[in-house]
Order: structure tokens, then C-alpha cells, then sequence
């Protein structure tokens, strides 16, 4: 019932219904409403507290801090994941996978000794057909090896990868701006030089060790970042557009 509670809640925030900074009901007005308990009004309200979307102090009204929709850790990890709850349809192709040795960059992301290999996957993405970003990951080998068994149109590798036991649980992003090189342009239709939003990516499993380095590169004017924050929680989201 708090899950059902707290998605109602979502909603009316995000359609404005309480503005970005006004008061949600209390809670015995909201247990009336909704015919449950106090403490299932808390269970939702702790939801929202952690989405970013309401103060976190109790035994007051909560204030709205902003009506921003904020992604699961999945949708922010996964293009696909993050294009489907856009209502876009994600696209893929593996334009080419290279197993060599790392470089120092790639043995200091990925926490390698000298001499370890690894699988550098470079692979276009699209919003509904558009190419819109290019995707540069580099998997520790026995990832990679699991990556280039995989169809090179699948929209997918975050999924699958779960699927065989791959776990991505944490993940540091830097977002900065980059120039297109010769495969950007290639594939993106820009020219070399254009400059690009670019994000960087390390991932890693529930023991620490890292499972992808990743960077992507997106046209401008497809993708923005946004970071809410407050004395809660603070959130990185991605939408569409500037």
C-alpha cells in the first residue's frame, strides 16, 4: 500500500499539483485520504524523501523540493533502461570489439596488473533510429569475452550481462565536454571537432572491483544532466534535450 501511496504522491508533485516548494498534506489528512495507516503515510513519505522530491523532517508537513522526475541507479547505468522510460526506443550496434592489452589509464580504472588484456567496445546508440551517442567501455577480459559473445545489434549488454552473474551495483560518473575524433563524426554525423558531452563511467560490483570504464559521447542538444540537491539526498538524473 506505501508503494501505491507514494507513486499517487509522485504523481501529483511531478504534475505540479503542489508547486516546488508548497506544503504536502499531513498525514493524518493523507492516511484519511487513502485509507491506510499512519505509518504507511511514512513508508511513502520516506520514499519520496529518498527520490529527492520532499524534506525529510518528520512531525511537520512535508515541503516539495522539486517536481524533477529522478532515475533508479538502472535507468541512469543503462542507456536502454533510461530510453525506455522516456518512451523512446533504445537502439544499438557494435561497430567493432578489440582485445589487447590495457593501457596505464585502463590498468588504473580497472585496478589490472601489467600485461592483463581487456575488450574495448566501441558502439553507436540511438533514440528512436537517431544516432545520438557513442560508446566507448572497456571490459576486464573476463567480461569482455561475455560481451563479444553477444549480438552486435543487441539493444542490451547491461541486461544480459546481469544475467550471467555481472553485478553493477556502484558507479562513478565526471561529465565534461569533449572533442568528436574521426569515429564521432563517423557516427554521429557531426564534424571532427564538434564538441560533445561527454561522460566517463567506472563501475563497480558489491565487493569493489571493477566491472566496465566506460565513456560516452553525445550530441549536443539529445541529453542533459541534472543533479538535485538537498540536505537529504543528493541525485543525478539524465532527460532529454538542453
Amino acid at each position: 500500500m506505501y508503494r501505491k501511496v507514494a507513486a499517487d504522491l509522485r504523481q501529483a508533485i511531478a504534475d505540479g499539483a503542489y508547486g516546488s516548494g508548497g506544503r504536502l498534506p499531513a498525514e493524518g489528512e493523507l492516511a484519511t485520504r487513502y485509507g491506510v495507516s499512519r505509518g504507511t503515510v511514512r513508508q511513502a513519505l520516506a520514499v519520496l524523501r529518498a527520490d529527492g522530491l520532499v524534506t525529510s523532517r518528520r512531525g511537520t508537513r512535508r515541503v516539495v523540493l522539486g517536481t524533477a522526475r529522478v532515475q533508479s541507479f538502472g535507468e541512469l547505468l543503462s542507456f536502454t533502461r533510461w530510453a525506455r522510460s522516456i518512451g523512446e526506443e533504445p537502439g544499438g550496434r557494435v561497430v567493432e570489439i578489440i582485445r589487447s592489452p590495457a593501457d596505464e589509464v585502463e590498468r588504473e580504472q580497472l585496478r589490472l596488473e601489467p600485461g592483463a588484456e581487456v575488450y574495448r567496445v566501441l558502439r553507436v546508440r540511438t533514440l528512436s533510429g537517431v544516432p545520438v551517442m557513442v560508446e566507448r567501455t572497456v571490459y576486464p577480459e573476463h567480461i569482455g569475452a561475455l560481451v563479444e559473445a553477444l549480438d552486435p545489434h543487441a539493444v542490451s549488454h547491461t541486461v544480459p550481462l546481469q544475467e550471467q552473474g555481472v553485478l553493477f551495483t556502484d558507479a562513478h560518473h565526471t561529465i565534461d565536454l569533449a572533442l568528436a575524433d574521426a569515429d564521432d563524426a563517423r557516427l554521429l554525423g557531426c564534424l571532427v571537432g564538434d564538441p560533445l558531452l561527454r561522460e566517463r563511467r567506472r563501475t563497480t560490483d558489491p565487493a569493489g572491483s571493477p566491472v566496465e570504464w566506460s565513456q560516452d559521447r553525445y550530441l549536443p542538444g539529445t541529453v542533459a544532466f541534472t543533479v538535485h540537491n538537498s540536505t537529504a539526498v543528493t541525485s543525478l538524473s539524465r532527460r532529454t534535450g538542453i
